[in-house]
């Protein structure tokens, strides 16, 4: 019964997230850039939100309110660039390890602004858009990473007969 207490232990630090979830601000004319470090082949989403300022929540937000978006590796590769959007997300896998940054920019206005800004920054197995992910093709990058986890699982399960022996 130990055993299976262990087992479920380092299964469990296996699967440990790693994500950031976060609200920060950011001034007209100014970047502000988030990095992650990723190994190769982790997948990744990512979704941001400019936050309404106003108290009608469903009035559209200004061009003033806008973004610049630009997601990209540490050896230059652009996953993303979006210009003036209000929301939007990334998904991909990592070709390399390394470090991976998420710049926004807010276009620069007179008087200057504060844009508020939801980030959700999602990497490994614990982002549960799973259905949306697989939409997008990375099935294959799915399946390499379900294929790791099993053969992990095994090495585990198969020490512990061994100890138990």
């Amino acid at each position: 019964m130990m055993m299976i207490g262990w087992m479920v232990l380092v299964v469990g630090v296996l699967l440990v997230p790693s994500s950031q979830s976060l609200r920060f601000d950011i001034q007209s004319g100014k970047i502000k850039c988030i990095s992650e470090d990723m190994k190769s082949n982790s997948m990744t989403v990512g979704k941001y939100q400019v936050i309404n300022p106003n108290q009608d929540r469903h009035q559209l937000l200004p061009d003033s309110h806008k973004l610049n978006v630009k997601v990209t590796s540490s050896h230059g590769h652009i996953f993303q660039w979006a210009e003036k959007v209000e929301k939007g997300q990334f998904v991909f896998t990592a070709m390399e390890q390394g470090n991976y940054m998420a710049c926004f920019s807010a276009p620069e206005h007179w008087p200057l602004i504060t844009l508020t800004i939801d980030f959700d920054w999602r990497t490994g197995v614990q982002f549960k858009d799973w259905f949306n992910v697989a939409k997008k093709g990375h099935v294959d990058a799915m399946k390499v990473e379900l294929e790791q986890l099993y053969h992990t699982i095994n090495s585990i399960r198969e020490e512990m007969f061994y100890f138990r022996a």
